[in-house]
Formats: C-alpha cells, structure tokens, sequence
C-alpha cells in the first residue's frame, strides 16, 4: 500500500531528526488494507533476507522473507480447508516456534481475529477466553492441550506438534503456496483481540483493527530506531502485546530480522551471548531483565548494538547509568499500552534526560489532565483523540460482546507522570499506586529507583501501609540480590542508605524481604501487596523478615 510505505518511508528518513518527524509526519489515511497481504507479502516477494531468526538448546532456525510469505499461505489455505472464516475468533497459544509467526500472518491473511495467549495460562483462565473472546478456534501448542479438556467441543482445535482429537498444524504442508483472498479487508475491520495483564482487576478485552496496531506501530519502529537490515532482540513472550509490537510488526515494518532467543530458563550469561553472536543490532528487554545483566561484567561482551531500549515498566536511572558504563550506549526508555502503539519515547539521536520515558512520538498528542481535565505539570497521561491517533484501540470489548469505543475527546492511560520544560515526561506511577503519607504525595517508582541503587537490592515494590499518625507510610518489599541474607543486618544497612538518600517526608518506614508477587507477563502485582499489606496491619501481625524504621531510628540517627 503506497501510503502506508511513504509514511514508513518518511519515518526512516528522519529517523534521527524527531522535530522534523513530529512535525510533518501523518498517519495513511486508508480505507481498505490488510497488512499481510498489502504490505508484508510484496516486500518479501524475492527477498532471501532472513525475516525470523530463531536460536534454542537445539540449534538455528532461519526463515527468509520469502519463505514465511509461502509458508503462511501455506497455513492460510489449511485454516480455511478446517473452516475458518473472516471475522473468526481464533486463540493462538503458541511458545516462540515458527508456526506463531505463520499463524499470526495466515490469519490476518483470511481475516480472522487473533487472541493471543501465553502459555502459562490456566484451564480457569482459558475457559473465560473461550467464554469472553467468543473464539470459534484454537492454535495451540501440543504440550498445552490437555488444558482445554473439559472446556467442550464448541470450537476448532488445531495442535502444532499433533495432539490426539486435535487437528495437525503440520498438514499445512501439503496445501499450496498461493492464496487468494475472500474479498477485501476494510482497515477498520477488527484484527487482535487482547486480555490485558490483570495488574489492578480482571482483564479486560481490548480491540484492534487492521489499522491501529499494524500501521500503528510506525511509531514503534520509529522509538525503537530500526532500519532495513536490522537484527532486532526483543524479550517478551508470546500472548502479550509488547510481542506483537516488537517480535512481529515493528521489525518486519522496517524490513528487519527478527532474532528470538528460547531459553527454558532465563540465564544472562546465556543472552548476553546470543546478543554477541546473533549480531544484535537492537535489543529491546523489560527492566526485570536489565536489572539482572547488570549483575554481570557487561564489558566482557563485545556487542555489536546500536540502540538499546526498555519497556513494560520504568526503567530506574542507576541501571541505565550501570549500562552506559560498560557499553558506552544509553538505554531509552518507552511508554505505551496494550491499548496503544508506543506513544512516548526517547528516539535516536536525541538527548536523554536521566529518569525521563522521552517525549510524544510522531502521531501522538499528549496532555497531562488533572481530575478536572486542566493541563497540568504533574497529572494523567492522556493522548488526545481529535485527531485520533491510528495507534489506538477500537475500544473494550464487553462481556455482551460490544465494544465499548473511545468517542470522548481523551484517551485516558490511568498513568501519572511531570512535563519539564524542554517537553520530556517523567513517570511517577499508576494512578492507582501513588498515594499520600501525612500530607504528601508518594510515587513509589521514585523510592523504588532509589532502592535499586542498594547494592542488597535486586528489585523492590514501594505501596502504602496504614499508620494511624501518617494516614499511610511508605513501605517497601525487597527481593534481594544473590549472596545477600534477609537479617536484621541487611535491613539496618538498607535504612541507612535511604535515610541519607532521601527527603524526611518520604522515608521508607517499614521493608520486608519478599519475593514480589507478579503477573504472569512479569509485571509487579502492587494491589496485591496493598491488600495483603492492609490486611496484616489490621490484624497487627508481623512478618518474619519485616523490619521498622523505629527499630533503627536511634542508632541511624545517633
């Protein structure tokens, strides 16, 4: 689609010019356009350049272009041969194999509409996908089928790796290598149905069209920096957006590889490896996985890297610090949602403020409200909708089935963060995470950046623990770094840090050595912490390895 390829074209041409690119950069406006076919099978249309990369305990697997266009038509002709249709529901719960690629495209190829699973997800949670999602089919992996006994026979179950009762993935093998289309694809025609995370409630279901996150994610592509060539890590699993983002459409926008390392566990020294040896050129990782590299001598590695980047969560300073140390490159930082493509980031070539997530991405107007809707220096992140970014969701899909759509003038994030003068946002936390101890506003991810930098401190969750003098105290759970005990020690050693690292006013009073309790995308579950927090303080209970402020105030303070 000429349109779609002159904006991505214009992106790369100003990859590191971002006034020029926030400037003049507009979405394709696009009445009909299904990327598969559109965009991604003309590019790889005689291209031997490897599209997937894929690197495990077993060895080396490389797809070129060309290959995943025929082996995606290939999967296309057999999904429609077993009844799949255009508009379909159909959960892909695959691991990073091959098929999770050809599916993803085949589907978009018919028109169906992908729910994306993790693996890890449980029977209760696959049947309230089934229920919800509304699916009409299943790709799974064989090694998870016996999950989806006694969730009934009302859809179609297709096993990579053969599953008795399941059809075999593998028998797109003999379908041909052509496909022709049922019609077009209108660009507002829903493509990705995602369960979010859960970090607060329960999931909700949100919806996107064959726009809003295959052109969308032009803003990603450009954040992330990629060029035509490129070799691109990201760590994320399969089910989840950030996935989506960066190990399908971001890379394959650009022209780029995409590299997968399979690990059964992760292992640093094992990445660190693959990021030399795969010739890494841009490496996307969770700050849970920054936060362990740099437990290493990154230095020993001689990476071939040109743009490191961090997303999911903040990223803490000290980290970034530790790695420009070793590396001599910068890590940006990005923000965005399952409910939108990148919105906010540090891009190539621009300088980085320490702690900052950078600026509004081309495409998209950001505003920081307050509970009025008035701008303000400190407030909500809300991307304006008139004109409404292509990077944003059609809406949430309800339990009736409806999509509840965006038709307000905002889309609100439910994410606080400061604006300073130069333009660049700062993270403060979740709307729901920051909290006031006497009179004071606390942003736990500031307590927490400074708690990493704790030698002890591996990572740490900052919430709030009910004290009848202060309204709340901040409190903090710690998950310690190796070759550290939870004693009283370490706890009076960790106090004394943070009494000369912080303000009086926001001082943790109480800290408890605990593994942190996550989502199954790897997101710190807060609310959790807080309930559980709020429950103990009731009771006046105390934990094994919680430790009080009090307990240390006279020997810290002399």
């Amino acid at each position: 689609m000429t349109t779609f390829r002159a904006a991505r074209d214009f992106l790369l041409a100003n990859r590191t010019d971002y006034e020029t690119a926030v400037r003049d950069f507009r979405w394709p406006v696009l009445e009909q356009f299904n990327w598969a076919l559109d965009h991604f099978d003309p590019m790889a249309q005689g291209n031997n350049r490897t599209a997937l990369h894929i690197m495990d305990e077993a060895g080396e697997v490389k797809i070129s272009f060309a290959e995943m266009s025929a082996r995606s038509n290939r999967v296309a002709n057999h999904f429609r041969a077993l009844g799949v249709k255009r508009g379909d529901r159909m959960l892909v719960m695959l691991g990073n194999v091959v098929p999770l690629w050809e599916t993803m495209l085949a589907a978009m190829k018919l028109g169906a509409v992908v729910v994306p699973a993790t693996m890890l997800l449980s029977p209760a949670d696959l049947a309230d996908r089934l229920a919800r999602g509304r699916l009409a089919h299943v790709v799974a992996d064989a090694s998870v089928a016996d999950k989806f006994a006694g969730l009934g026979d009302g859809f179609t179950r297709i096993a990579v790796g053969g599953a008795p009762g399941w059809h075999d993935f593998s028998a797109a093998d003999s379908h041909a290598a052509q496909f022709v289309p049922e019609g077009v694809t209108a660009a507002g025609d829903p493509l990705l149905l995602y369960f979010t995370s859960g970090t607060t409630a329960k999931p909700k279901l949100v919806l996107h069209s064959h726009q809003s996150y295959p052109v969308g994610h032009l803003s990603t592509m450009y954040w992330i920096g990629l060029k035509p060539g490129d070799v691109h890590l990201n760590i994320s699993s399969p089910g989840w957006a950030k996935h989506a983002w960066s190990c399908f459409f971001a890379p394959w926008i650009a022209e780029a590889t995409i590299f997968i390392l399979n690990q059964p566990r992760f292992e640093a020294l094992g990445l660190l490896d693959a990021l030399v040896k795969g010739g890494i050129t841009t490496f996307c990782a969770p700050p849970t996985v920054w936060r362990l590299l740099i437990q290493e001598d990154l230095k020993a590695w001689p990476v071939q890297v040109r743009e490191l980047l961090s997303a999911g969560e903040p990223l803490n300073p000290e980290v970034i610090e530790q790695v420009h140390k070793a590396w001599g490159i910068t890590i940006r930082d990005g923000f965005g949602q399952t409910e939108t493509s990148a919105q906010i980031g540090n891009t190539p070539g621009q300088p980085v403020v320490p702690g900052s997530m950078g600026r509004p991405l081309p495409g998209f107007r950001v505003h920081l409200l307050d509970a009025d809707g008035e701008e303000v220096g400190e407030g909500q992140i809300c991307v304006s909708l008139e004109p409404r970014p292509v990077g944003v969701m059609l809406g949430y899909q309800m339990d009736d089935g409806g999509v509840a759509a965006l038709d307000g003038r905002w889309h609100f994030t439910g994410d606080v963060a400061t604006r300073s003068a130069d333009g660049s946002l700062t993270f403060v936390g979740r709307a729901d995470d920051v909290f006031k101890s006497s009179d004071y506003r606390i942003s736990p991810f500031e307590l927490e950046s400074v708690l990493i930098e704790h030698a002890a401190v591996a990572e740490a969750a900052i919430v709030p623990s009910p004290d009848a003098r202060r309204l709340a105290v901040p409190k903090a759970f710690i998950t310690l770094a190796p070759g550290h005990a939870p004693t009283r020690e370490t706890a009076g050693d960790i106090f004394r840090f943070l009494a000369g690292a912080l303000a009086p006013f926001k001082r943790v009073r109480v800290l408890e050595f605990a593994e942190l309790p996550k989502t199954i995308s790897g997101k710190i579950r807060r609310v959790e912490l807080r309930a559980n927090e709020e429950a103990v303080r009731k009771a006046g209970g105390r934990g094994t390895h919680e430790f009080f402020w009090d307990d240390f105030k006279a020997e810290i303070d002399g």
